[in-house]
């Protein structure tokens, strides 16, 4: 199903709770339908952003919270980052690293 669909799907069941007629669990079973996975950064992707955010890995790593080593290695391709981490760098490649702080 394509997001536009789910984003006006979304839209009108969020309109139906706020009536009163849709319950909070099923507005909750929409809210986690339309949140799409984060996707994968490649290890070239990830030193890309941070270079446009013209930061050093120490310093991208405090934005992130995670070690230094962690972008290292992430950018070296020894571990993909995954989780909050990965959501937060798809954060930094929309907004900028200015949206973490």
């Amino acid at each position: 199903m394509s997001s536009d669909i789910l984003n006006s799907i979304h839209g009108s069941v969020k309109n139906l709770h706020e009536a009163g007629i849709a319950d909070s669990v099923t507005m909750r079973e929409f809210d986690e339908l339309c949140l799409e996975p984060a996707k994968a950064l490649s290890k070239s992707a990830i030193k890309k952003l941070r270079l446009r955010e013209k930061v050093s890995q120490p310093v991208f790593a405090m934005y992130l919270n995670v070690s230094p080593s962690a972008v290292k290695k992430w950018e070296t391709g020894e571990k993909n980052p995954s989780g909050a981490a990965l959501r937060l760098l798809r954060v930094v490649e929309k907004y900028g690293v200015a949206a973490l702080i």
